[in-house]
């Protein structure tokens, strides 16, 4: 590492100091080992260096990270008075700390909003099943990109236990429109396209629609018969004036959508 390096982050004003970190973040890009161990500095040393550094220069982990950054990441995700919380939980999803978890889930009690979404994406990329308990409230927060991003990541760990959390807010839906559930309960192809099916025969338009909706995300043409039959025959409309059988034509699509780009990538 170069000395002129470290001096470029601490010294001069704050503007300066970012386009430094942009140039070595670009240095390391290129695999430039003076700058990624600059940047390895900072995070280790993240107290000596001004939070705004901190936050741009882990929004690039993966770019100079490696293993000797776990134990300050972890550190400074419990480090309140620094509050870059949020940027350390990317930092540890983007280098795979799975240690990380149990302040990630710690995490999800934050005042501030993003650094509990920063812990919930952070949570689904590290894949450890035991946060699914402590993330499944979020699906009743009352801002409405908690709650999806709740459900996508219950949807990346996949399991018994989250699948028994989506699907009771599919079936006991605390807010009108829970596209982000019926998205997420589509990662559970297979095994849930049968209980999707059941569910679009419900005496609920409601539940009908976000099960069309769920289908046609999976991708599977188990699915076209009952969105096929739903789209010909089903009139209902939900509490938001969605049309059931509107929401099975759109599945369709998405589904014949989905079906195409996996066979271009296999291709």
């Amino acid at each position: 590492m170069k000395p002129a390096d470290v001096r470029r982050l601490k010294d001069g004003d704050l503007e300066t100091r970012k386009d430094n970190l942009r140039l070595l973040v670009e240095r390391a890009g290129y695999g430039d080992t003076s700058a990624k161990e600059a940047l390895r500095a900072l995070v280790r040393d993240y107290s000596d260096y001004h939070r705004s550094l901190y936050s741009q220069a882990l929004n690039h982990a993966a770019v100079f990270g490696d293993d000797s950054l776990e134990a300050p990441l972890l550190a400074a995700l419990a480090d309140t008075r620094y509050n870059c919380q949020a940027w350390a939980a990317m930092g540890c999803a983007a280098l795979g700390f799975r240690d990380a978890v149990p302040g990630l889930v710690a995490m999800l009690e934050h005042p501030q909003e993003y650094a509990r979404v920063q812990a919930v994406i952070a949570l689904g990329a590290l894949g450890d099943e035991t946060a699914v308990p402590a993330i499944t409230p979020l699906l009743r927060d009352p801002i409405a990109g908690m709650r999806e991003r709740a459900a996508e990541t219950l949807g990346m760990l996949g399991g018994e236990v989250a699948l028994a959390a989506l699907w009771d807010e599919f079936e006991n839906r605390r807010y009108y429109r829970i596209g982000y559930i019926a998205s997420a309960l589509s990662t559970f192809t297979p095994d849930v396209i049968p209980r999707l099916c059941e569910a679009a025969g419900s005496n609920d338009p409601n539940q009908r629609y976000w099960a069309a909706v769920a289908l046609g995300s999976t991708g599977d043409d188990r699915a076209v018969p009952t969105l096929e039959r739903l789209m010909a025959h089903d009139r209902g409309a939900t509490v938001f004036d969605g049309m059931v059988n509107v929401a099975a034509k759109k599945g369709l699509r998405t589904l014949r959508r989905i079906q195409a780009a996996i066979a271009a990538r296999e291709s």
